[in-house]
């Protein structure tokens, strides 16, 4: 996520598999856990998928696409999503039993279709792709539900696990039977890595990965998002101790960027709700600009431009903040965001049997040290096996605690999912 002041999260479920059997890829199958929904969607991709040229991609894979695909969305009705499918370069030979799959879980970008990464780009996240790519794996990177999908009509449910987690499942499956169209053969074994909001569906995928029916193999999740409601009370403390109402003005405009953010997604389970039970008017007005479905509709980074330039000329003509029209009072009692920040925000809620490993910086002022930790602790409280040697921390903020430790992330994926490249001679 590039995010400021970000998140949610307390802890998740995901399960002991068991195996019944081989799939048509000659890989083990396994069975869902009975409260998760397993994956019988028919002809997941929806029609031919089209190249994507960016980033120099296509350069380092022998394919790089965008695929529309079906999953079950956070409604529990079956949607349209888009997703980039990447192979191996041709220099690699594919394993005899099939390539293995990581699946990349980007950061915030925002809720509209154009924030998407297939439209606008990875944003630097090619570097980590690329290296995988050359350590021979195939990489799935969603763009999550309602982020870039053909109809522009659904919002992206900003933060939702569960809509996360099957945004990756079902990309992984989608993809499997893409690829093999292609006669490219897929080995069913798979793991998720992810950063910020990315890092909260990575963890959000460990949880519900047996929908997808296949061999799940562990999560990376750096900085990862969790514990929304307590971040954003701690925002406003700090911000109500800043006497420099610039520095305020940093702390504040992120803050009501990721609430806007939220207010988006959330209005697709809940189109009655409006931005301007959340905002103050004008300033519902600029949040409103977050949304798919808004003319004038912004990504991340412009908005939070945007809502902290908002600030300052106010600041400019009264001198003062002090009666700014920001966020209602009570704007967090409202029931659907109250159950957002309550449950559905929230990863390992429930015991993960596979391994995990977070890194984490202790500059991090996005997601804070403190936060991860009490979502390790909490994780562990139910069962989670997180080792201290799987809690990495080091002296980094939000960004380098992901770009430092690049080559560490392929080093971590090679151990939980060994690719066994064939590079040609």
């Amino acid at each position: 996520m590039k995010i400021k002041l970000l998140t949610v999260a307390m802890l998740s479920t995901t399960l002991f598999l068991t195996a019944c059997g081989g799939d048509d890829n000659g890989s083990t199958v396994f069975v869902p856990k009975p409260e998760i929904p397993e994956n019988n969607i028919k002809d997941p991709v929806v029609g031919i998928p089209k190249n994507f040229e960016l980033n120099g991609m296509a350069a380092a894979s022998s394919d790089s696409v965008i695929m529309t695909y079906k999953m079950l969305g956070v409604n529990d009705k079956e949607v349209l999503a888009t997703a980039l499918v990447f192979t191996p370069p041709a220099s690699i030979l594919p394993p005899a039993n099939g390539w293995p799959i990581v699946v990349w879980a980007h950061g915030t970008t925002g809720v509209a279709d154009k924030c998407a990464p297939s439209r606008q780009g990875l944003g630097g996240n090619e570097f980590l792709l690329k290296a995988l790519l050359a350590s021979g794996y195939v990489v799935v990177a969603p763009d999550y539900e309602g982020l870039g999908e053909p109809s522009e009509k659904d919002a992206h449910p900003f933060l939702n696990v569960k809509s996360e987690a099957y945004s990756i499942t079902d990309a992984v499956v989608a993809a499997r039977a893409y690829l093999t169209s292609l006669n490219k053969k897929t080995n069913g074994q798979w793991m998720t890595v992810g950063h910020s909001q990315g890092g909260q569906a990575a963890l959000g995928a460990a949880q519900y990965a047996s929908r997808a029916k296949l061999d799940y193999k562990g999560t990376v999740a750096v900085a990862p998002a969790s514990n929304l409601a307590l971040i954003l009370a701690d925002g406003e403390r700090e911000a109500n101790n800043e006497p420099n109402p610039i520095k305020k003005i940093e702390i504040l405009a992120p803050l009501d960027t990721f609430t806007a953010l939220i207010t988006a997604g959330l209005r697709n389970q809940y189109p009655s709700l409006k931005f301007s039970d959340v905002f103050n008017s004008p300033t519902d007005e600029i949040a409103a600009t977050a949304e798919t479905s808004s003319e004038n509709s912004v990504c991340y980074q412009a908005l939070g431009q945007n809502l902290g330039n908002a600030m300052g000329i106010y600041l400019d003509k009264n001198k003062t903040l002090e009666g700014y029209p920001r966020t209602k009072t009570n704007f967090m009692s409202i029931p659907s965001v109250t159950s957002f920040l309550a449950t559905d925000s929230q990863p390992l809620q429930k015991k993960v049997s596979t391994p995990i490993i977070i890194y984490q910086g202790t500059l991090d002022k996005t997601v804070p040290k403190p936060v991860t930790d009490f979502l390790v602790n909490s994780a562990k409280s139910v069962g989670t096996a997180i080792p201290s040697s799987n809690y990495r921390v080091g002296e980094w903020d939000h960004t380098t605690a992901y770009s430092t430790n690049i080559g560490n992330i392929v080093t971590d994926v090679n151990v939980l999912l060994p690719s066994n490249q064939i590079i040609k001679q």
